[in-house]
């Protein structure tokens, strides 16, 4: 840590030092090239931010705003973004490594959820309910949360944000966002956007640090009513836990052990081609990627040589490298997780057939990991039970729907899956018998924000995206209105 004049972090409306003048510096993962340095925030600093969100909220400068205008100043941050996509998508690229035009696709993924929440801000307005007696009025209204923590990962470090900031201020709730340590930058530029969008200070806080100090206590604080948390399972556990004291609302999403369940008779070409996007897009750091695959004995064979064969000519570099297919992993100790990950799969007796190793000499300077293909795999192989989170695919074969079923849904995980298949009987069939949160049909990756997103069991509570992801920042109240006031007598006056 060093000291600097760095004013990165947002509160209350100004961007403001660390209170001790600490700072961060970040690099990106592809060379080890300086990105920026930036504020660390100390607890001092994510108190002042709390207050501030706390004072927002309950003086009324948004929440009491109309609906209609929250939903306008929405879709204004989604033009914003749009208009800055080139410097949103440069500063995500270089954070994370990631490809260029990864980020890019990912800026226009953030701008749709925005715009899409800003449509619906006004259409929950309420619903009346039958009282059985013309004399009663009684409805339900929706009410914002209060003050939301949000604590979000380095894989889609603004995509991740998107999700909860932009249903958060559609409700009308005020929050403080505490994005991963190592890739700050776009969630700075989101700020600026707020600010330029009209948003009023202090609804909206940026602290910036590592999880113990700055995280925390947006878990603790009784001052949050929320929290809301994207990232390891670990980490959700402890999170839940934390908020538990002060009985806070608590939303997780913890990644999952996601299978792509390939049957015979599907189109071979592009179940294969499908599953190498499923696993190794985004260098597999994506918490729904299809690492484990799950194919019919019939066609294993062919079907796992070809994934070997293309496998092999992923082509790894850069975020501006023109010919890279795939970017690096974010540190030399997630590299160590993944590479740990592999060798114990491999000592349970999977086969390494592909990947395995770090790159060559044109990639020393970076964090990559060759895209990684394990067959001959058993259920009990830590490779196929734990979350590698990184470009690694196990391979474990079926021979019957039930014995699919049955493998597809042994993991204590349950985000997202999918089923390749000509037969729509058993498409249908499976996918309503897979305990996952989000199933795809021959595809693979898709999503839309109008769609619930989240996962069964171990893999999260709570949904984002969709009219339910609203839902999760808006608290229902019931107002039971009697027009006709009259005493009840329960109690009558006794004379004398």
């Amino acid at each position: 840590m060093t000291t600097s004049d760095a004013t990165t972090l947002y509160i209350d409306g100004s961007w403001v030092a660390s209170s001790d003048g600490g700072t961060r510096t970040v690099t990106c993962p592809a060379d080890g090239a300086e990105v920026g340095v930036v504020s660390e925030a100390t607890p001092e600093d994510v108190e002042r931010a709390i207050a501030a969100a706390r004072r927002a909220y309950d003086d009324g400068v948004w929440a009491d705003r109309p609906a209609s205008e929250r939903g306008d100043l929405l879709l204004r941050v989604a033009d914003g973004i749009t208009a800055r996509k080139d410097d949103f998508a440069r500063a995500e690229a270089l954070d994370t490594g990631k490809r260029l035009v990864e980020a890019e696709g990912d800026m226009d993924d953030i701008a749709s959820a925005f715009r899409y929440f800003g449509k619906i801000a006004d259409q929950n307005p309420g619903r009346l309910v039958d009282a059985g007696d013309s004399s009663v009025i009684s409805r339900v209204v929706y009410e914002p949360v209060g003050v939301c923590g949000m604590i979000t990962p380095w894989n889609f470090p603004l995509l991740q944000a998107s999700w909860k900031v932009a249903p958060a201020l559609a409700a009308g709730n005020s929050f403080i966002l505490k994005p991963a340590e190592l890739t700050p930058h776009t969630s700075m530029l989101l700020m600026e956007v707020l600010e330029a969008a009209g948003l009023p200070a202090g609804v909206a806080n940026l602290v910036l640090g590592a999880g113990g100090t700055v995280g925390a206590p947006l878990s603790t604080h009784p001052g949050i009513d929320l929290v809301s948390f994207t990232g390891g399972a670990v980490t959700g556990r402890k999170i839940s836990e934390s908020a538990a004291a002060t009985v806070k609302k608590v939303a997780l999403e913890l990644g999952g052990k996601n299978p792509n369940v390939v049957f015979a008779d599907a189109d071979f070409e592009a179940a294969v081609d499908n599953a190498l996007t499923a696993a190794f897009l985004d260098s597999g750091l994506v918490c729904s990627a299809g690492t484990r695959l799950i194919v019919q004995d019939t066609i294993a064979e062919r079907f796992v040589d070809e994934l070997v064969s293309r496998a092999e000519g992923i082509v790894m570099g850069g975020p501006f490298d023109e010919k890279a297919e795939t970017g690096p992993l974010i540190s030399q100790e997630h590299r160590d997780k993944v590479t740990d990950y592999v060798t114990r799969g491999v000592e349970a007796g999977a086969r390494l057939r592909v990947g395995g190793h770090w790159g060559g000499e044109e990639h020393a300077n970076g964090f990559f990991y060759a895209p990684t293909v394990l067959d001959q795999c058993t259920r009990d192989n830590p490779a196929v039970i734990e979350e590698g989170f990184g470009p690694v695919i196990t391979v474990e074969t079926f021979s019957t729907e039930a014995e699919a079923i049955q493998t597809a849904n042994h993991t204590e995980y349950g985000l997202a899956g999918a089923v390749w298949t000509s037969d729509a009987g058993v498409a249908n069939r499976v996918s309503r018998k897979l305990r996952h949160g989000t199933i795809w049909i021959n595809d693979y990756h898709p999503y839309l924000p109008q769609a619930e997103w989240g996962g069964f069991k171990q893999s999260g509570i709570g949904r984002e995206l969709g009219p339910s992801g609203m839902g999760e920042y808006v608290e229902p109240k019931h107002i039971y209105q009697n027009t006709e006031p009259a005493p009840a007598d329960w109690f009558p006056r006794k004379e004398g």
